[in-house]
């Protein structure tokens, strides 16, 4: 089977290019499942009801996020019980949302996805690699399938992850820093993975950002207000090809499509 991954999207113009671009690759790459980081979908920050609604109508099966979930207050009620969204499994006990969910294909096929959180430069809270652990346990017994969406912050962090994991998953991808790394491999015991899969929206900019926005930030140090950047885009991705009786992944292809 093939899951095509995509990183994580900001704002309407993420979303414009997604809508745009995405039956294109399913129909080019013979996709079976999409999954996409849309911690940013809602203006840049977090996540609305309206804008994961869109994600999924466009033919992303599950949604993957971050530390900026929370973001829109709004939207917790609907995080809680929607479980095609997932907020990282290392929250807390009592924390809403699904940390993991097992989706079952047309064909009756299973996937696991995990979503979890960094901690090194990030928010102190549980530990990936046990509660990372522990998801995989759980989703073992239904699905030998198991994608991992490693939201965090330094390199180091995620590569020792990916190696921990290797070969109790078919793929680690990285989120959060918005910049696609060029390091996508197949691990010795199968796990797929890269360090980042970088972001789907406006490629002139600051991760996203308009970028005289982010400049004067480091300049003068006052806090502003942000706004989505324009112009020309990207569509950062992976393409996974997985054995679907062992789980191991067999094939890993880095995508970063222009638009328009």
């Amino acid at each position: 089977m093939k899951v095509l991954f995509i990183g994580d999207i900001i704002g309407k113009t993420g979303r414009t290019v997604l809508k745009t671009l995405l039956p294109n690759l399913v129909d080019r790459f013979k996709i079976d499942m999409v999954i996409a980081n849309g911690e940013n979908v809602a203006g840049g920050f977090g996540v609305t009801d309206k804008t994961v609604a869109e994600l999924l109508n466009y033919g992303v099966h599950i949604i993957t996020s971050g530390n900026h979930i929370w973001d829109k207050k709004e939207s917790i009620p609907y995080i809680a019980k929607e479980s095609r969204i997932l907020r990282p499994a290392n929250y807390p006990p009592g924390v809403p949302g699904y940390g993991s969910v097992i989706h079952t294909l047309q064909n009756g096929l299973k996937v696991g996805v995990i979503n979890l959180s960094g901690r090194v430069f990030m928010a102190p809270i549980d530990c990936p690699f046990r509660t990372g652990n522990e998801e995989i346990k759980k989703i073992k017994k239904e699905s030998n399938i198991i994608i991992i969406d490693f939201h965090a912050e330094a390199t180091s962090e995620k590569i020792a992850f990916g190696y921990y994991v290797d070969g109790k998953v078919s793929a680690v991808v990285g989120t959060h820093t918005h910049v696609q790394t060029a390091d996508e491999k197949i691990l010795p015991a199968g796990t797929a993975y890269i360090t980042d899969v970088g972001m789907t929206g406006p490629s002139n900019s600051v991760i996203g950002i308009e970028k005289e926005q982010i400049i004067e930030r480091f300049l003068m140090h006052m806090p502003m207000k942000f706004e989505i950047a324009k112009g020309e885009s990207i569509l950062s991705a992976v393409v996974i090809e997985v054995d679907e009786n062992t789980g191991k992944s067999t094939a890993i292809q880095r995508l970063q499509i222009k638009y328009p």
